[in-house]
């Protein structure tokens, strides 16, 4: 986000606003701004003027739950502000809320004029952002509509229907055209010498295919009082650690975005369910592998998330198989949008599968999700679905053919398909691209994990010896191979890929350290990696760099080439408690507690990769997700890894 954009998120809507409260719509300036409901814009503009100006700031708006800012009319020195306006904004389920209150500051009457500028273009999110592609969008039609106490508008593309209500109390004197499609609601307020008055706007987002009956909270104060019991609710009776206060904030914080990032999803049985979002601006949706790991970290705390995660990510499970989306049987999905573009397969992502590390991480949650809360009940309902994952790793992921859990490009969609799934993160250490398919070290120890636990599952709830003793001779077999093809003797530390060939990609990589999670390196290899990772080239100071530095591959603002993850980051510091690196760990988590006090115990998606030694505050990574679902659950992992120390 840039400065000037402040996120307010409430499930699976959320509003991004100007230091003033305003929405300018401007396309091509990084994140936009505007109301987003199920990946598309339903307010665009939101433009206010007195008499006639665009307003001053005095307050500008700041992070939190609700948005609030003091404005001005422009004067001078000389000649005071002849009122002051005080705006607060607050984003519910599909709704947007704004209280206007204009205080006069003269000892006679007043008139002022208030113009509030609104629009939708119901963009879909694809088309916002900065990668210049263009999608047609062949017979859409929009309408506006006025309407007694505002004004409607409307969009509608063949059975796509989108609807945005914008309405107020008291109803504006007038609505203007603009010659944009815009449209200007017109207030005249006579004030009392010192005299004030007040305006309460309220936006309804119908996206296509909601059949509920909305409601608009009545103000701000209603949907931000809604929004923080949600909160509580997520945070109450967690323990957090005494002796480290700034750990504890951070566990208090990421739980209360996790609670505002619970979007609707549907289980199996159409049941409904509310699961953690990927993270906004851009991932406010389902996303498989985010909602797993972020379900793994907060399981030991608030286990609710990781049932509901499970259930959804069984009922979108793929069962046949789909080139665009990349489906094949028992392969769990990586993105689910609701969007037009997706709708109309003009994107891949209605339902999208390009993960490989995605369906492991199904069947590590199920196994972590029975050993905490001993639930068999969910266990054996997921059975079938569990089942078919395996098969999936087995069959079409490659274990049974190549040895290993592989993947290829997909030209319509991504190129990399673990975690670090931007165009050029799995790299050689000169920064040159494998060629074939790949196969990347840190789906391996999700891999091997994931036979693992199915196996005690399988024993346990599901009574199937033979199933389990097969799956641990596989998981066996995984790890004897890994470390034979990916051991770099030369530099003691596993390969981050294999290329089509078998040949090794030789960059050093924060991954290492997801096969110390998964337990996949013998004692003696695991102890090597985890002291490795601390060295300087890779530990920034509050964090590990997903990418040694020194290396000609890496650049401290690349996404995936030297920056710092926290979510990286909470599943190293787990491995190294898990190989019994204790100093390690507590080192790694001081580096990520640190990062968050010094942005209100928030941490971001990623980071930048500089260096604590010349860089005293945490660099910002400039396209990151302010709030992201795995990096909230971070300080939760964290405190599993190290408890309070």
């Amino acid at each position: 986000m840039t400065d000037r954009h402040h996120l307010l998120v409430h499930g699976g809507t959320f509003a991004a606003v100007g230091d003033r409260g305003d929405i300018s719509g401007v396309r091509g300036a990084g994140s936009p701004d505007g109301l987003f409901v199920r990946d598309a814009r339903h307010l665009s503009r939101w433009q206010l003027t007195v008499d006639g100006a665009v307003p001053e700031v005095l307050v500008p708006v700041a992070d939190g739950d609700a948005a609030r800012c003091v404005l001005v009319p422009r004067g001078g020195r000389t000649e005071p502000p002849s009122c002051t306006l005080f705006r607060e904004q607050a984003v519910g389920d599909g709704s947007f809320v704004e209280s206007l209150r204009v205080v006069g500051n003269r000892p006679v009457p007043l008139t002022v004029r208030l113009a509030l500028t609104v629009d939708a273009d119901f963009a879909d999110q694809f088309e916002l952002r900065s990668d210049h592609r263009t999608y047609a969008k062949t017979g859409a039609v929009r309408h506006r509509r006025i309407l007694d106490d505002g004004v409607e508008f409307g969009y509608r593309r063949g059975e796509w229907r989108s609807l945005t209500a914008v309405t107020a109390d008291p109803a504006p004197d007038g609505v203007e055209e603009t010659g944009t499609g815009a449209r200007r609601l017109v207030w005249t307020l006579e004030l009392e010498p010192h005299g004030s008055a007040a305006l309460t706007l309220r936006v309804m987002a119908r996206p296509h295919g909601e059949k509920r009956a909305l409601r608009v909270p009545r103000s701000p104060a209603a949907l931000t009082a809604e929004l923080l019991a949600r909160e509580s609710e997520f945070v109450e009776g967690v323990a957090f650690p005494t002796g480290w206060p700034e750990l504890a904030a951070a566990c208090a914080r990421g739980l209360a975005d996790l609670a505002a990032l619970q979007v609707p999803a549907t289980g199996p049985d159409g049941e409904e369910l509310r699961v953690p979002a990927a993270g906004a601006p851009w991932f406010l949706t389902l996303l498989g592998r985010d909602a797993l790991l972020t379900s793994l970290f907060a399981l030991p705390y608030r286990p609710a998330p990781a049932a509901a995660t499970l259930l959804a990510l069984a009922a979108t499970q793929a069962t046949g198989t789909g080139q665009e989306s990349v489906a094949q049987p028992g392969k769990i999905v990586h993105e689910v949008r609701h969007g037009e573009l997706a709708h109309f397969h003009q994107v891949p992502y209605g339902r999208y599968y390009g993960s490989v590390d995605a369906t492991p991480l199904f069947l590590v949650l199920l196994g972590a999700y029975v050993e905490q809360t001993g639930d068999a009940a969910l266990a054996r309902r997921l059975e079938p679905h569990a089942r078919a994952a395996v098969g999936w790793m087995l069959d079409h992921g490659g274990l049974t053919s190549r040895g290993y859990l592989v993947y290829r490009a997909d030209r319509g969609g991504l190129a990399n398909q673990n975690w670090k799934d931007s165009p050029g993160a799995v790299c050689s250490a000169d920064g040159t691209r494998p060629s074939g398919p790949v196969t990347a070290a840190g789906a391996q120890g999700y891999a091997y994990d994931a036979l693992r636990r199915t196996a005690s599952v399988a024993r346990a709830v599901w009574r199937d010896e033979t199933y389990a003793a097969l799956l641990e001779q596989a998981a066996a077999d995984l790890r004897d191979r890994f470390q034979r093809d990916f051991w770099m003797r030369e530099h003691s530390f596993p390969a981050l890929a294999l290329d089509g060939e078998g040949r090794q990609v030789d960059a050093l990589a924060s991954d290492a350290g997801h096969l110390l999670w998964s337990g996949l390196l013998d004692k003696e290899y695991g102890e090597l990696v985890g002291r490795r990772l601390l060295e300087p080239d890779f530990f920034s100071g509050w964090g590990v760099r997903t990418l040694a530095a020194g290396q000609p591959a890496y650049h401290p603002l690349s996404y995936h080439r030297g920056s710092v993850w926290p979510h990286d980051n909470a599943l190293i510091a787990l491995g190294l408690a898990r190989y019994g690196l204790h100093d390690e760990a507590r080192t790694v988590a001081h580096g990520l507690v640190d990062a968050a006090a010094a942005t209100g115990h928030r941490l971001p998606e990623v980071l930048a990769g500089y260096g604590r030694d010349t860089h005293t505050e945490p660099v910002p990574y400039p396209h990151a997700c302010v709030r992201e679902a795995r990096s909230a659950a971070a300080p939760l992992a964290l405190l599993t890894a190290v408890g309070g120390a």
